[in-house]
């Protein structure tokens, strides 16, 4: 779904031609960006600069809208199989053996997917040799499933004795398939394995409350509106903190959601009516997504070349994304500039700014700095992880909880999606937000009370509500790292 341009908040506005606080001029989205012509106006000193810590989403994310309690989508398997886990009764030197499939066989009808006719490589576990060989019976039924006959085309192939079906004697893996002139084709087909994922979007709320007596911290911005008008709009400085501090949640929610365990006190107090089997409470965000279905690293940062060549051989067993983006602390993006100044041309594969159209300017503009080595990897500080009011400074060790940085893949991925019914592009990351034609829950905002302009009740106050549906999509898991302690 291709972006678009929104109309900037100020709808139904219409500006003051003098300071003068009314319910037509109270601008309730307020943001400095949004603005034609900011007033300077007197305001405190920011003693901790600028304290919101969002934007990672921004900047590697899309929104999409949903109409329903529950996203789904399909990634798509492994093309081939590998077994690792194979057992055997034989002797060294025998030229058939039968081997018995101890990994997980196919979840679809738990079935191996090697088929008679098939040739095989097969590879002693302790290094001891290796050989190929031609399958000529397989067996799925009883006690036998997961069996198959190898024949090996070197005489007395086997180099090692089978130390028992269910040991872990050899790797198997096929290679293509060879038949008799005259003879049948291949028995049987292989059906796709697809990984359905899910994930539920959860509502974040806020809320400023201020009575109609201490309604005097008025922030005023002028403004020239489209037909060359200048006017004032008026803002309350709490409430915009309020806002501010609502934006940050939108994002950390997302990044820090887990979903509840059944008979947990959250999945209690906000579960679904589907009782504790469908307890209905909380989303899987970020951190969690990629803890539970990609790549770990622990044990303190990499830093060696020794270490990232470690994270590339895995990410080469994975999708071999080209362009990565690694948000990291203040500490890891340390380590990493001391592992590159000690290389020449500052990293092994020298500068690659590739994934910003190979301008080194824009890149550090944005905050990054690229380096290659097998792929391009692209670094930049994420305040969320620096913060000491949110992540920064936690302990460190095990069982810390302590998050040093984050490996994002660059641009989309195809997934199947469940609604359209076919194959679409989706970045990596997008967040899906509650929409239908007639409510619109990606950022809702109102105000309630009788003052400030308000008049649905006859409470002396103004109460300014926020409100968000949403839920964030990590597609392709097993292309991103957590780095933590």
């Amino acid at each position: 779904m291709a972006g678009q341009v929104k109309a900037t908040p100020t709808f139904a506005l219409t500006p003051s031609s003098e300071r003068t606080p009314t319910s037509e001029n109270y601008i309730v989205n307020f943001d400095f960006l949004n603005q034609y012509l900011p007033d300077t106006y007197e305001k405190e000193f920011e003693r901790y600069g600028n304290r919101t810590i969002s934007s990672f989403l921004r900047m590697v994310g899309a929104e999409m809208p949903t109409n329903s309690d529950l996203i789904k989508w399909a990634e798509q398997g492994r093309l081939h199989t590998k077994y690792t886990q194979v057992g055997s009764g034989g002797n060294a030197g025998d030229d058939q053996v039968v081997f018995q499939v101890n990994d997980a066989l196919d979840p679809t009808n738990a079935e191996q997917v090697i088929r008679v006719g098939q040739t095989v490589m097969i590879v002693q576990n302790d290094g001891s040799g290796s050989n190929k060989a031609v399958v000529s019976a397989v067996n799925n039924a009883g006690g036998g499933r997961g069996q198959f006959t190898a024949d090996f085309y070197e005489a007395g192939g086997l180099v090692t004795a089978g130390t028992g079906a269910a040991n872990s004697d050899v790797t198997v893996f096929i290679y293509g398939s060879e038949f008799k002139k005259g003879t049948a084709g291949m028995v049987g087909s292989l059906e796709s394995n697809d990984f359905i994922f899910d994930n539920k979007p959860i509502i974040i709320k806020d809320t400023y409350n201020v009575s109609g007596s201490d309604m005097a911290q008025i922030g005023w911005i002028e403004i020239t509106t489209e037909d060359g008008a200048t006017g004032y709009l008026w803002y309350l400085k709490s409430e915009h903190e309020t806002r501010l501090r609502f934006d940050d949640y939108l994002e950390t929610a997302m990044i820090e959601a887990v979903p509840a365990e059944q008979n947990s006190g959250a999945a209690a107090i906000l579960g679904s009516s589907g009782g504790a089997a469908n307890p209905g409470a909380g989303s899987d965000g970020i951190f969690f997504a990629v803890a539970n279905r990609g790549n770990i690293w622990d044990g303190g940062n990499p830093t060696t070349l020794a270490d990232f060549d470690s994270i590339i051989s895995r990410l080469d067993k994975q999708g071999a994304i080209e362009e990565n983006v690694i948000f990291a602390n203040r500490q890891f993006i340390f380590d990493m500039d001391d592992m590159l100044a000690a290389q020449n041309s500052y990293g092994a594969g020298g500068t690659s700014y590739g994934l910003f159209d190979n301008d080194e300017e824009m890149a550090l503009n944005l905050g990054f700095s690229g380096f290659r080595r097998g792929y391009d990897f692209y670094k930049t500080d994420w305040k969320y992880l620096n913060d000491p009011t949110m992540r920064g400074g936690l302990p460190s060790g095990a069982g810390s909880g302590k998050i040093n940085g984050l490996l994002v893949p660059a641009g989309s991925t195809s997934v199947y999606d469940q609604i359209l019914g076919k194959n679409a592009k989706r970045p990596f990351l997008h967040v899906r937000y509650r929409a239908s034609e007639t409510e619109d829950r990606r950022y809702k905002t109102w105000i309630t009370g009788s003052a400030g302009g308000a008049a649905t009740n006859d409470i002396d106050n103004m109460q300014v509500n926020f409100l968000s549906e949403r839920a964030v999509c990590t597609l392709g898991a097993n292309n991103f790292f957590l780095f933590q302690d």
